[in-house]
């Protein structure tokens, strides 16, 4: 028997085991609530205000699970929890994915009586349904959400490629950017222009891309796989092409976007003129580093230059290039603050990194790097820190209150619990699979919270800043 014994064990010590997680780590943070979003692969955080009540909206990457509030394995779709008492999440409702789409990533919240056209006293949303179409629904009982329209349906690439991403929605002017494909143009994510003032109506405005990626040119496409995403403040629309990889910066004119070229035949034609006429400045990356998320902190006054003459307040953008790759095997991708007081010509002037060594990350497993930034520009953050998800480094807090020098001031990464997903990659030949952390998206609301959510199943995380990050808040 002890013969027998000793084999077994020898076996069993000689097979890889997977890496079995990790406890919390925290740096001026505290976790305040949980929901484990029913174990679905989360992609992108929205809190709203809604009658009084505090909601949150969750985009979820493509998969199944189980829905206990049905009793059915439900493909990923839209995850709705009350968040009014950050203390204890109440998940409300699961929205599947629809007509055979896995997914639905992308999420946005309009008031009715915000929207022109709308009826004022409904709440809507719109989301990516897969990589099929972007929908309306109608939520103004976030726990019995009910079916709108269909906005647009993609098309596919010369090489049948289709895809949705990010969209941005005008709550005060119904106007809508979507991205994904659309037939004949040569990247798979193209901004879509709709208006959604009445979003039972949807009305197409206009396609959009860099010159070079329309229907019938030839040659390298610029902006790798596309447009990722559009932020608008005011009369800018700051669009980031190229995820990971051959990135391009864009600040464009809104209006001149809306109206184009009045001298033109054909104003909002895909001509190369016609594309480059709305464009106010541009900043190409090197190839190695791609545009994820442009976000404007706009009229910062650094208070080191207060004795400065000239240029004392800056408008900067964050610039985020998104790792894509497991344990490291790519290119270190980074935070760029790039200043854009001189929009026509954009230039970094600092960058944020996590340093590897910090948590031994590339061994740790999954993806470790930059992946976004919050949306919310209001108080008590904007302008003072910034929230960043990390992957497996979860979430940092930078202070860019003088973003030529960033300092980070806090993070927070959640423990892995029994859903947490293994992430695998094959390096010579060998596949290495590890359980860690994936903060997919973050963001950020006007009580002073940080919402996580995680790409390997962990569900959800509300975290409040302690310590000096909490000061520089003002609380």
């Amino acid at each position: 028997m002890r013969t027998v014994a000793v084999a077994v064990l020898t076996c069993l010590l000689s097979v890889p085991v997977a890496a079995q997680g990790h406890d919390e780590e925290r740096l001026n943070t505290r976790l305040v609530g949980t929901d484990d979003l029913q174990a679905r692969s989360a992609y992108q955080p929205l809190p709203v205000i809604q009658d009084g009540r505090r909601i949150l909206y969750v985009g979820h990457h493509a998969g199944e699970a189980h829905n206990p509030l049905t009793g059915a394995i439900e493909v990923n779709g839209t995850s709705i929890v009350d968040v009014t008492d950050p203390r204890r999440p109440v998940y409300l409702h699961h929205i599947p994915a629809s007509g055979g789409a896995q997914g639905a990533q992308m999420v946005q919240v309009c008031s009715g009586a915000d929207l022109p056209g709308a009826v004022a006293d409904e709440t809507y949303l719109l989301r990516a349904n897969g990589n099929q179409s972007h929908e309306v629904w109608e939520v103004s009982d976030p726990s019995n959400p009910t079916f709108v329209t269909t906005v647009a349906r993609m098309g596919r690439t010369p090489d049948g490629e289709q895809h949705t991403h990010k969209t941005w929605w005008e709550c005060d002017t119904g106007l809508a950017y979507l991205v994904g494909t659309v037939d004949g143009w040569r990247a798979p994510r193209v901004l879509q222009a709709f208006d959604l003032s009445n979003p039972a109506a949807p009305r197409r405005v206009r396609d959009f891309s860099l010159d070079g990626v329309q229907p019938d040119t030839a040659g390298p496409v610029p902006g790798g796989s596309g447009v990722h995403e559009v932020v608008r403040v005011g009369n800018r629309l700051y669009l980031s092409y190229g995820t990971s990889r051959d990135g391009v910066l864009q600040i464009v004119d809104r209006e001149r976007f809306l109206g184009g070229d009045p001298r033109a035949a054909a104003p909002l034609a895909a001509s190369p003129a016609d594309l480059r006429f709305p464009q106010v400045g541009r900043l190409d990356l090197p190839g190695f580093w791609g545009a994820h998320t442009a976000y404007p902190l706009l009229g910062l006054e650094i208070a080191d230059y207060a004795r400065n003459r000239d240029q004392r307040i800056r408008d900067v953008l964050v610039l985020v290039s998104e790792s894509v790759a497991n344990q490291c095997q790519e290119p270190r991708h980074v935070v760029s603050f790039v200043d854009i007081t001189d929009e026509a010509h954009p230039w970094p002037v600092s960058t944020f990194q996590v340093a590897e060594a910090q948590g031994g990350f590339c061994e740790r497993g999954g993806r470790f790097g930059p992946h976004g930034t919050q949306w919310y520009r209001g108080p008590p953050f904007y302008n003072r820190l910034q929230v960043f998800s990390w992957f497996n480094a979860g979430m940092r807090v930078v202070d860019v209150r003088n973003p030529f020098e960033p300092v980070e001031v806090g993070y927070y990464i959640p423990a892995t619990t029994p859903n947490t997903d293994e992430r695998c990659l094959t390096i010579d030949g060998v596949e290495r699979c590890k359980t860690a952390i994936q903060t997919n998206n973050v963001e950020v609301d006007d009580r002073g919270l940080v919402y996580l959510v995680d790409r390997a199943n962990t569900g959800l995380h509300i975290v409040e800043l302690t310590g000096s990050a909490a000061a520089i808040l003002g609380g």
